[in-house]
């Protein structure tokens, strides 16, 4: 056995599946999960030695590459100050007012410590501020594990939700409405049925989680019209698009503005972090100032905003350079992709967030991204894997390039692809 399959072994005996987030368990990919001892750069080495060129990122946050010096050099003096202080510090204001420049939607915003309690608490102060209970929410998008977003979309393609995980109530979610990635019908006829009772509509700007799935032209723009006209609240969930699509997000990208945002991964420069924020005049129901309670004991703390700090100044410094670069670079893969599987295969990329879906069918939605064979997907992983490419072990997450994947990476991943013929 290989170091990592004895750690995972002895994992097993004492966490859930033997991991702490159940993807890692790379059950969808027939084999037992590798242990990562270090990483630099581009490249993650497992415990057993083995080098790989890495697009996981650690979910995204990754976007400046693995222990990127100025972050390090910044992280570790912060800790020399003290881990966290359950007080206010000038830092926290300071990622504050950087978040504000660069999204300026973002008038008023509370730090947190997960994309999960960014989106519940988002949705917390949409509903007080508006006074309704009911939200919507699209089929296939997550916006973490609270339980009245654990939700699956019933018998039918429009109605009330049901749980999708043991250990939620019914009750959670029966305020929990369900309509259609791209198709803004499903959700009109939504609002025509509940629309004085629908707080807000929580979207993922570009689903990223049920692998990359674009808006269709005119479906934000729809979005943010129909909640208008009916008086709900927009939220983007950002917290994979937040500063990777353009470094104002998914909002500057498309030129949409909500109401509320929510960012995570990237705002921590790799550290626990994340962030809820908008309007000014919602904001103020957050407790103290109003009465929409949300609080956290390491929310906003030295170290997470020392790092996101610096990651934030480095993005911003070099945002004419950083963005087209790992666009285009991730443009070159989508393009090897499509060229070595042709029509066996649907690629979606945005910026430097792209998947490969082993379907002929395009995939535009829910349905259309579960058509894909994951069997296929599987023998894809494995093979790139052995080859030293680590790609996400599951056919329904986003692949994530960084600013240091070079051209050599570039070149040695398509090598790879064509191999996989």
């Amino acid at each position: 056995m290989t170091r990592s399959e004895n750690m995972f072994e002895e994992a097993k005996k004492i966490m859930p599946g033997g991991v702490n987030s159940p993807v890692r368990a790379y059950q969808a990919v027939h084999r037992s999960p590798l242990f990562i001892d270090h990483a630099k750069g581009s490249k993650i080495v497992d415990v057993d030695g083995k080098e790989y060129i890495d697009y996981v990122c650690s979910w995204g946050p990754g976007i400046l590459g693995h222990a990127d010096d100025r972050v390090i050099k910044a992280v570790q003096d912060a800790c020399a100050k003290g881990l966290t202080f359950g007080a206010p510090t000038e830092k926290e204001t300071i990622l504050a007012e950087m978040v504000q420049e660069i999204m300026p939607s973002m008038e008023m915003m509370r730090l947190v410590n997960s994309g999960t309690e960014a989106v519940m608490s988002a949705i917390r102060v949409a509903r007080g501020y508006t006074g309704r209970d009911k939200i919507v929410k699209f089929r296939g998008c997550y916006h973490g594990h609270s339980d009245g977003l654990l939700v699956k979309a019933g018998s039918g393609a429009l109605t009330q939700a049901v749980p999708d995980s043991l250990g939620v109530p019914a009750d959670y979610t029966k305020n929990t409405l369900v309509a259609e990635y791209n198709d803004i019908n499903s959700v009109k006829q939504l609002f025509e049925q509940y629309g004085k009772e629908i707080a807000t509509v929580v979207v993922e700007p570009v689903a990223a989680n049920m692998g990359v799935v674009p808006p269709k032209p005119g479906f934000l723009e729809e979005l943010r019209e129909i909640t208008q006209q009916y008086g709900a609240l927009l939220i983007f969930d950002e917290v994979i698009t937040g500063f990777r699509l353009s470094l104002g997000g998914a909002q500057e990208y498309y030129g949409i503005t909500p109401d509320l945002t929510t960012l995570g991964k990237i705002i921590g420069g790799g550290m626990p972090m994340a962030a809820y924020g908008g309007r000014r005049e919602i904001m103020e129901k957050v407790a103290p100032l109003g009465g929409v309670y949300q609080a956290g004991t390491l929310s906003g703390n030295p170290i997470a905003t020392t790092a996101g700090i610096t990651t934030l100044r480095i993005l911003k410094e070099n945002a004419d350079h950083i963005y087209p670069q790992i666009a285009d670079a991730t443009r070159q893969l989508a393009d090897a992709a499509r060229n070595t599987f042709g029509d066996s295969v649907q690629v979606n990329q945005v910026g430097s967030l792209m998947s490969v879906f082993f379907t002929k069918e395009p995939v535009v939605d829910y349905n259309s991204a579960t058509s894909a064979d994951t069997e296929a997907y599987a023998a894809y992983f494995n093979a790139m894997l052995q080859q030293g490419i680590y790609l996400a072990p599951s056919q329904f997450e986003s692949m994530f390039v960084s600013a240091v994947h070079s051209k050599e990476d570039l070149a040695r991943t398509i090598e790879a692809m064509h191999n996989c013929r």
